[in-house]
């Protein structure tokens, strides 16, 4: 089960890639996926993470601190090689081919990167609880689709041929993830485990408070927004009561 959603979690990406082919609703859909995540995120994150991570490192609350840091940390350091999905930005049409060219291959890479680690730790969590581990894999699929504009908007002048195997490698990318993790997860202390679910905390505040948020802030129909955020705290409500 968690090898699959992993690989679903892909999927997203995919979704991302089809809807910047659009000519229309390609924003309005950007806006839905994203606002129904950081509803579904941030409740997760209050009432599920946060205690789990309390109760593991209970007493030495100090090593959970440094690695939930870490975890925002890390994902800073990759997003730095990704572009904004904006065209005011460098997607505008005063990049070059060459320019153009760089910028989707080392986002494609970051990307992959960022998608990797979070394979592992979504697989990680799902082990430890599938209920927790969907909410997990809900929100970050959602947040995917946005990354698959990114993709695509940045390889636009691309070759067809490059532009399938660096999409496919970003789809897969999760997967791999999990692959991973499934293959050193029996190595692991519950000491690790804890650390993992650290360094993913870390990376869901990441998101939401500077990925999420900011176009939640930004954007034109705030009504629209507050209503998806109200959706996916909604779903994250009931999957609490469901478990």
């Amino acid at each position: 089960m968690a090898l699959l959603i992993t690989f679903i979690l892909g999927i997203f990406i995919l979704i991302g890639v089809l809807l910047a082919k659009l000519p229309k609703n390609s924003k309005l859909i950007e806006q839905i996926s994203i606002s129904v995540a950081l509803g579904t995120m941030t409740l997760l994150v209050i009432t599920d993470l946060i205690p789990e991570v309390n109760e593991i490192f209970k007493g030495k609350e100090y090593i959970s601190i440094i690695f939930v840091i870490l975890g925002i940390v890390l994902l800073k350091v990759l997003d730095i090689f990704i572009p904004e999905h904006d065209h005011e930005h460098t997607l505008s049409h005063e990049c070059t081919n060459e320019n153009l060219l760089h910028i989707g291959i080392v986002s494609t890479v970051a990307i992959v990167l960022h998608n990797i680690i979070e394979g592992m730790a979504i697989y990680n969590i799902i082990t430890e609880s599938q209920n927790i581990g969907f909410l997990v894999a809900l929100g970050v699929g959602l947040h995917n689709i946005p990354m698959g504009m990114i993709i695509y908007s940045t390889l636009r002048g691309e070759s067809k041929g490059k532009k399938i195997t660096l999409i496919s490698i970003s789809v897969l990318s999760t997967f791999i993830g999990g692959v991973l993790m499934l293959l050193i997860s029996s190595l692991l202390s519950e000491f690790v485990i804890g650390i993992l679910i650290c360094l993913t905390l870390g990376m869901l505040i990441y998101i939401i408070l500077f990925e999420l948020l900011p176009h939640i802030l930004h954007s034109k129909n705030k009504l629209l927004s507050l209503l998806c955020i109200i959706i996916g705290i909604l779903i994250t409500i009931l999957s609490q009561i469901i478990e």
